[in-house]
């Protein structure tokens, strides 16, 4: 039968909806859970001081027209950091921008590309400087069964206390620092399992109601756990070469991290971790990032780039707390 329908017809792009997997910013934690602190020089220095200085008890009775007794502490300024440069380029040739469709905005999406590149590449750095054994001063262990010494019985177990588990980790941490952590880091597998054990779910059930039943969510685990924030790592990775078969999987893994964060930067104020992010770079924005878009005449094309300068630093280690295998 004539005319056929691809005679009428011709497959274009839909003008109202396009489809691309870009995760949502809430996913990535490496700009949310340490201060960012804005730095003119791409590198320099930072003072430490001793802690042990500050908590000793020095302090004497003074007799009528004799000193007072006196001491001094130990500043370090060795610490250093140093905001590397991360880079990645989209190309948009110019027979690709004369060719595109309307429902196609190949600046505006090369612009989403690049950026979406940056965000993983820092998560996964934030994850290797800090979401693993050998950084913190305390790791802690997941097992299967008979946990003994740095050790804790996997949380998926309905017979682990991660409540308890977690206090341990507060107490610890202050009792050697003199700071309670803060800020409770949760790989989103850990997370999933937390929300439905038994022991949280039994701590919070007595406040619902039949049109409200007890929901373990970020919020009540705050209240629970006595923290000011939790953060949840759902950001993925696709782990594949480009041409194979896509590989994803949670950059945060089956980990966990207490740690005490300073909600107001300053001098003498301690924290785990910081962010420096070179916003003295030309252009940089407050994370030391910053577009470009330029002519590659050679290639006929424009090029859309994305650069990002920060060191992710770990400033105490005592002041963080490290579960690792923390679930099966």
């Amino acid at each position: 039968m004539n005319p056929t329908a691809g005679d009428v017809h011709v497959n274009t792009p839909l003008t109202n909806i396009s489809i691309a997997f870009l995760q949502d910013a809430t996913n990535f934690v490496a700009a949310r859970v340490f201060p960012n602190i804005p730095v003119t020089k791409q590198s320099d220095r930072y003072y430490t001081y001793d802690r042990g200085e500050f908590n000793r008890d020095e302090a004497e009775e003074r007799a009528p027209g004799t000193e007072s007794a006196g001491g001094s502490y130990d500043l370090d300024n060795t610490p250093t950091y140093f905001s590397r440069v991360y880079a990645f380029h989209k190309d948009v040739p110019d027979q690709v921008r004369s060719n595109a469709d309307a429902v196609v905005d190949v600046d505006r999406e090369a612009t989403e590309y690049v950026t979406h590149k940056a965000l993983i590449k820092r998560e996964k750095i934030w994850a290797a400087n800090y979401f693993t054994t050998g950084k913190w001063t305390t790791d802690i262990t997941g097992v299967a069964s008979g946990p003994t010494g740095p050790q804790v019985l996997q949380w998926n177990d309905a017979s682990s206390t991660p409540i308890e588990d977690i206090r341990a980790g507060k107490t610890a941490v202050l009792e050697s620092t003199g700071y309670e952590p803060n800020t409770l880091v949760l790989g989103k597998a850990v997370y999933d399992v937390l929300v439905d054990h038994p022991d949280i779910i039994d701590r919070i059930k007595y406040g619902q109601t039949p049109g409200n039943p007890a929901v373990a969510n970020l919020e009540a685990m705050m209240k629970l756990f006595e923290l000011e924030r939790i953060f949840v790592m759902k950001a993925i990775e696709n782990t594949a070469a480009k041409g194979q078969t896509a590989s994803h999987s949670f950059i945060g893994g089956k980990a966990a991290l207490l740690a005490y964060v300073t909600p107001s930067p300053g001098i003498m104020t301690p924290t785990a971790g910081y962010t420096f992010s070179w916003t003295g770079f030309l252009g940089a924005g407050t994370e030391g990032n910053r577009i470009k878009r330029f002519r590659m005449e050679a290639l006929e094309s424009d090029r859309v780039e994305m650069q990002m300068a920060f060191d992710l630093k770990l400033v105490a280690a005592d002041l963080g707390y490290f579960f690792t295998s923390v679930i099966a």
